[in-house]
């Protein structure tokens, strides 16, 4: 079957990307629950937060220093929540680590 991740990356699977370079898309998720939601994605195969190793944790760095130009092109002044789930009781669905940007309206905690 295959990560719907990873068809993404591959152009498979279409989707509304908002940002792409060699190493991260940014796509506007399918089923959002913010006025703006979207999803920031690797492009390489990473199954969750809990596979973050000394190889590929430049990634995810990356990934956290694209977010904030991603939301100032957006106009989203530094009001955004960026949210990781890892592993199936924390709600991952998909297994690939990618991180919900969301805003546009407030927030409360605990978020569950």
């Amino acid at each position: 079957m295959g990560c719907v991740f990873c068809k993404i990356i591959s152009k498979k699977i279409s989707s509304d990307v908002i940002y792409e370079d060699d190493n991260i898309v940014a796509f506007n998720d399918l089923s959002p629950v913010a006025p703006v939601h979207f999803l920031v994605i690797p492009k390489i195969h990473i199954s969750s937060a809990d596979e973050i190793c000394d190889e590929n944790k430049y990634i995810i760095s990356e990934i956290f220093g694209h977010i904030p130009l991603i939301c100032r092109n957006l106009g989203l002044n530094g009001e955004y929540r960026i949210v990781n789930n890892c592993g199936k009781m924390a709600g991952q669905t998909v297994n690939h680590i990618h991180f919900h940007v969301l805003s546009g309206r407030e927030f409360g905690w605990p978020p569950g």
